[in-house]
């Protein structure tokens, strides 16, 4: 019997791969099988997350420069990972940023446009290339397509003191709803993953706030914060085979947080 969990032959792309949860979701799939293209703005960083998922020896990896902030660089980032690759099955938009967090009477319409920029219009772009190519390869016969958003558990509570990232992942939530009804007759399905509060770069100096960790651990039933490699389990099952009828859904990964 085949391995359902098999992603040998196909290809993701991760933005935001060279690093915290993109980096665990890069993981996974690489030892499921998957070819993946990470896409990140720095070439260090790229360049280590690249040489450990080689390590893995599973699948083939690549990285790209992209600034998921700029439509020319996704066009060029994914003409040249279509060129190393011949394909791409799977667009995981993981890049983006967590701003500044603030009374929002304070917030400046600048803050706002520069977190939007990458929150949303950085995740739209990398759907809409990679929607182009599912497209035709639909047509051509050859139906498959995952586009799957990183959002965050901000987008289904109040986000006091960062509402423009909050409003900015709900923004993701109804952008995934709407291609996933769009985009299904293609066979291509869209999904959303809404970490909670998880291990990254993005939230170190958050965790170094004991105050905070003291206020916010006991209310995850898990006890403990999320880590990278804890978003990779559906990421190769949205990758896969078995999540060919699962389509427009908030997949919430957070250690319970969210029910207690």
């Amino acid at each position: 019997m085949s391995n359902p969990f098999d992603l040998e032959g196909r290809v993701a792309v991760v933005t935001g791969g060279n690093g915290g949860l993109g980096l665990g979701m890069a993981r996974t799939l690489a030892r499921m099988g998957c070819a993946v293209s990470i896409w990140g703005r720095n070439p260090e960083k790229n360049r280590h997350a690249e040489e450990e998922l080689r390590a893995l020896g599973a699948g083939a990896v690549a990285a790209e420069h992209c600034d998921v902030t700029d439509r020319a660089s996704i066009a060029d980032a994914f003409a040249r990972t279509l060129s190393r690759f011949g394909r791409v099955d799977g667009m995981f938009a993981n890049a983006g940023v967590s701003g500044q967090p603030k009374p929002s009477i304070e917030r400046t319409p600048d803050e706002w446009r520069a977190l939007m920029a990458a929150n949303v219009d950085g995740v739209a772009a990398c759907f809409q290339v990679a929607a182009r190519h599912m497209i035709e390869r639909a047509k051509a016969g050859d139906a498959f397509g995952r586009l799957v958003a990183t959002s965050s558990v901000a987008s289904i509570e109040g986000a006091a003191w960062n509402e423009h990232y909050g409003a900015s992942k709900g923004a993701v939530n109804a952008l995934v709803r709407a291609l996933a009804v769009e985009l299904a007759r293609h066979g291509i399905t869209v999904n959303a993953i809404l970490p909670g509060y998880a291990e990254s770069e993005m939230t170190a100096g958050l965790f170094a706030n004991e105050k905070f960790v003291r206020n916010v651990l006991p209310r995850i039933p898990m006890r403990r914060f999320g880590r990278p490699d804890d978003y990779g389990g559906v990421a190769g099952y949205l990758m896969s085979d078995l999540s060919g009828y699962h389509t427009g859904q908030c997949f919430v990964i957070d250690g319970g947080y969210t029910i207690f």
